[in-house]
């Protein structure tokens, strides 16, 4: 198990506040231009800063989510896993899931090129 290097988890964490801050324009200055997002709830993948603007704009007219990153795993060269603590509400304040999910992200550069959402490797076994 590697630890990821300072400058990912740093990028990483910085987009997870961006997002959590619903400021769109300093999370997409953090992705390459041919940048892949997972429509979370929505299923599919969007591509490109535009695409992502439309469909969080769209989310956020819908649900209220909230992800705070509690760890991060190295998975090879170029990505990184990180343990996310998601919160969904809805706009009316209710809580519609609260759960423990995978982010893996892919850095190229110093920016995020891909992010998709995996499974979590067992809770509490070592990897």
């Amino acid at each position: 198990m590697h630890h990821p290097s300072s400058s990912d988890t740093q990028l990483l964490r910085a987009a997870y506040a961006a997002f959590n801050a619903r400021d769109i324009d300093a999370a997409l200055a953090l992705m390459t231009a041919d940048v892949t997002w997972p429509r979370a709830f929505k299923g599919g993948f969007v591509q490109g800063p535009d695409a992502i603007r439309a469909y969080w704009t769209e989310q956020w007219g819908e649900v209220d989510p909230h992800v705070e990153p509690v760890a991060f795993h190295t998975q090879g060269a170029s990505q990184t896993l990180v343990d996310v603590h998601q919160v969904v509400r809805s706009l009316d304040g209710a809580v519609l899931a609260d759960a423990q999910v995978g982010h893996l992200f892919t850095v190229r550069d110093g920016l995020i090129q891909g992010m998709e959402v995996c499974a979590l490797p067992a809770s509490g076994a070592a990897a």
